[in-house]
């Protein structure tokens, strides 16, 4: 599943803080872009690597959104097909040593884990009712509102409730 797939489904299911939108130029590109590739400049694509980059959690809702372009934000360091409890442990380290954007990032990354699911045929915009995906958007959205503590609270619930 390709990383914009696994975006879709996260911003679908989690009915939450809607990204910022880009405003698109009429080639259907947004400003300053390669109208070719859609590419921003600093962005080579295929690389996993974009300007901008941060290791500040953002663009979570609209209190910490200062930019329509999120910042490209560090992976944690366990690998691209961990299970969500290894994610969310991840986001527990990095956030208790101060690393809010890789703490953003493996939060993101476990709930698009939590969301692989079977479902019925045309029925995939069905909201996730898994209690896991819940918890890991109330995680992201205290990380928004830079409630680290509530943030970590619910990162430590959602661990006791994720399958090994």
């Amino acid at each position: 599943m390709t990383r914009l797939m696994r975006w879709c489904a996260l911003l679908c299911c989690l009915g939450g803080a809607a990204l910022a939108q880009v405003p698109l130029t009429p080639a259907g590109v947004p400003p300053g872009a390669n109208p070719d590739t859609g590419a921003r400049p600093g962005n080579v694509i295929g690389t996993g690597s974009s300007l901008p980059a941060s290791d500040d959690a953002s663009n979570i809702g609209p209190a910490d959104t200062a930019s329509p372009i999120a910042p490209n934000l560090p992976s944690p360091p366990i690998g691209d097909n961990a299970t969500p409890r290894r994610y969310l442990i991840a986001a527990r380290s990095a956030l208790v040593t101060g690393h809010t954007g890789e703490a953003q990032q493996a939060l993101e990354m476990a709930a698009t884990r939590a969301l692989d699911r079977s479902v019925p045929l045309f029925q995939t915009n069905t909201a996730s009712a898994d209690p896991l995906v819940k918890e890991i958007g109330d995680a992201r959205q205290a990380l928004g509102e830079g409630d680290k503590m509530r943030a970590l609270q619910v990162i430590e619930a959602a661990i006791k409730h994720s399958a090994n």
